[in-house]
């Protein structure tokens, strides 16, 4: 039996919990990573039970009413996807099915004894915790679980008669309580969770209050899905994740979570690979669509042409209509003209069809930027390092006009620094750059400071943009047009910049930029805050044939808008090196994967050749023997030595590859292989010259 670490007294600890190995979960390849061993000793209800009803909900605030007989109904293990533009109503949606809002009508109905979990924006976490620690009080209620069992324990060795009965009833229903919490082996789930999720081992003893925003919300995501809630609601998940982080998480949710989990993200690539069903929430409506986002595209795509169809054939009766009451509103037929003006009324009140809101962009004639040289950016030997951390180390960069290179890499290695240093605001440590003739920089900063809050969305953008024949400043009509094509209405368009959402106002500075006759747009991180019907249409606008004709430099996790708009990579790799991929992202990927399927090819071609027993020919003389195979001069005491000392090594590598801190690093497990394939290698030629000379004997 092996000991968990004794937890703080301050928590409230009563001991160590015991862990027993082989109970809980189920053994897994050491070169297994991330969510591969981390749920297989969890149970969540059966997928054929209804988890979550919702009848006929409606809530407003003051007389803005964003939910209006909202029906919706989650089974259990269920996987959805909840869109809608910002404002719509998601998050007011999942308050009222965690509990946490009271809706102004209707019914909820949770499954007896069922958990709900949410994601909360700004996690509850004790700041004096370290970032495992925090991570571990997932297990709180396992930690409970494990004090009551050792107490029932201790009691059975005095009980007799019906309290033995008793308490051995107890002791199966806390066992079963335990499995379905966790079991007795939560080490490595806590360790995989957190690597997972960006987090190294160096990382684990930071105290939570020295984190990072960004740090505090992959930590609270960690341990929310440590905690394996029946109902998971999560509001952004990917916010603080790069590329690694998002992929491991949607490998995660869509293979091993086996509780139900409904997701509000702009992360399209998560919903396709995650999602089974979309719940729509629009003008406070609800609609469902079976399949992923991209089927929820198509789908919903249809239904406006419909609703489209259906609303120009209305709006053709009710012309008619409107001319009979104009032509007969006086005399002799007044009073039908009348009648008719009444069912008109309750016709549009009643039965008119909304006009859709429509998902395609409009298509923008964008101001032309002058033409920049053909090289924007030439850098040579540059050199950025903090300390002893190095960003980059002696990069050579050249970017040409008209060139689209996306900029990834994990969170902090240095993508934002990169690019100040190339367009000289922040000087390198050494190294030169040098930019281009002609050029018109157009900058979206992640900080939106340099705004004057009190203009208006038409009179910023007004501002900033160019007219679209170059000479006189833009007109009014010009800056609500853009305005409209990025998806601000009428009244929005006279909002002030300060009375915006995050998402509204970067959504703003976008257009601005798109129409500002740039021909270098930098963009670092520009979808963070849209929703998706946002990031979609600056997605259309960028891309190619979209519009914007200039060179792009564009920091970004979204995997979408980078395979929509750019056609080469510079990529991070978190050790302070720069490679530049010639190829979108999915190509980038698919290498990626190839690399890593040739990889496991080798290894089992490898284990088969072992496995495969050698042709025996007829034993050769002793002397002939010693002549061909220098093993055979060997004295029997020293081939034992050797063989001993080759099976110590195979040992100890095991052993280290049991460590979880081993077995979720993927160059350390890769190194630890290869050297036992070189021990066993080295190992089979004695053993098969050892079992020689048994068999002489």
């Amino acid at each position: 039996m092996f000991a968990r670490r004794p937890r703080d007294a301050s928590r409230g600890s009563t001991g160590a919990m015991p862990i027993h190995p082989g109970r809980g979960y189920t053994s897994c390849d050491h070169a297994t990573r991330g969510a591969a061993c981390l749920l297989s000793a969890l149970s969540f209800p059966s997928p054929s039970m209804s988890l979550l009803t919702l009848a006929n909900i409606r809530h407003a605030y003051g007389t803005q009413v964003v939910l209006d007989g909202a029906t919706v109904s989650i089974d259990a293990g269920e996987k959805v996807g909840l869109v809608g533009r910002n404002g719509s109503g998601k998050t007011t949606l999942m308050k009222v099915m965690l509990g946490a809002l009271e809706p102004d009508r209707g019914s909820i109905q949770l499954q007896r004894s069922a958990r709900v979990g949410y994601l909360a924006q700004d996690p509850d976490l004790e700041p004096d915790d370290t970032l495992r620690d925090a991570a571990e009080r997932a297990f709180a209620r396992l930690h409970d679980l494990h004090v009551a069992i050792n107490e029932v324990y201790d009691r059975l060795a005095s009980a007799s008669g019906e309290e033995t009965d008793r308490l051995l009833r107890k002791q199966a229903r806390l066992e079963a309580e335990i499995e379905a919490a966790g079991g007795y082996a939560i080490d490595h789930k806590i360790d995989a969770m957190l690597h997972g999720l960006g987090f190294t081992d160096a990382q684990f003893s930071l105290k939570v209050r020295d984190l990072s925003g960004g740090q505090k919300g992959r930590l609270g995501l960690a341990r929310l899905l440590l905690e394996s809630p029946d109902l998971l609601l999560l509001d952004e998940p990917t916010n603080h994740l790069d590329i690694a982080g998002r992929r491991w998480l949607e490998a995660f949710l869509a293979d091993e979570y086996g509780g139900a989990v409904i997701v509000v993200s702009h992360d399209r690539w998560l919903l396709d690979r995650v999602v089974n069903r979309i719940i729509e929430v629009e003008a406070g409506a609800i609609r469902e669509y079976p399949g992923n986002y991209h089927k929820y595209v198509e789908l919903r795509r249809e239904r406006q042409l419909t609703q489209s169809r259906v609303r120009e054939k209305q709006l053709d009766r009710i012309r008619q209509e409107e001319q009979f009451i104009a032509r007969y509103k006086t005399g002799q037929r007044a009073k039908q003209a009348r009648g008719r003006q009444s069912r008109l009324d309750r016709f549009k009140r009643d039965e008119l069809v909304e006009r859709p809101l429509e998902m395609d962009v409009m298509r923008l004639q964008l101001p032309r930027a002058p033409r920049s040289g053909e090289q924007v950016i030439d850098a040579r030997g540059l050199v950025k390092r903090y300390d002893e951390f190095v960003l980059f180390d002696d990069l050579d960069l050249t970017v040409y006009r008209g060139d689209r290179i996306g900029i990834i890499g994990p969170n902090g290695v240095g993508k934002t620094t990169l690019v100040r240093c190339l367009l000289g605001e922040l000087a390198p440590g050494s190294g030169t750059v040098r930019l281009g003739s002609r050029l018109s920089v157009g900058y979206y900063r992640q900080l939106q400071e340099h705004l004057d809050l009190s203009l208006t969305v038409w009179q910023y953008l007004q501002s900033v943009i160019v007219s679209l024949d170059g000479q006189a400043k833009a007109s009014e009509q010009q800056a609500r047009d853009l305005a409209g094509a990025f998806l601000f209405s009428g009244h929005e368009q006279d909002k002030a910049l300060g009375d915006l959402s995050g998402g509204e106002r970067s959504r703003a500075v976008l257009a601005g930029l798109v129409a500002g006759a740039h021909n270098v747009l930098v963009l670092d991180e520009p979808t963070n805050h849209l929703d998706i019907p946002s990031a979609e249409r600056v997605e259309q606008v960028l891309s190619t044939g979209g519009g914007y004709e200039g060179t792009l430099l564009l920091i970004t996790h979204d995997r979408a808008l980078l395979q929509a708009t750019c056609e080469k990579l510079l990529i991070f790799d978190g050790q302070g090196g720069l490679r530049l991929f010639q190829g979108t992202y999915t190509d980038w990927q698919r290498r990626q994967d190839e690399a890593v399927e040739a990889q496991r090819r080798e290894r089992r071609e490898e284990q088969e050749r072992r496995a495969k027993p050698p042709l025996r020919s007829a034993a050769p003389k002793r002397d002939e023997q010693a002549t061909r195979d220098p093993l055979a001069r060997l004295r029997l005491p020293e081939l034992e030595e050797r063989i001993e000392r080759l099976e110590q090594r195979l040992r100890e590598i095991d052993e280290t590859m049991l460590d979880p801190a081993v077995y979720t690093d993927g160059e350390r497990c890769r190194a630890l292989r290869l050297e036992r394939d070189d021990v066993a290698a080295e190992l089979e030629p004695l053993e098969a010259e050892w079992a020689r000379r048994a068999e002489t004997f």
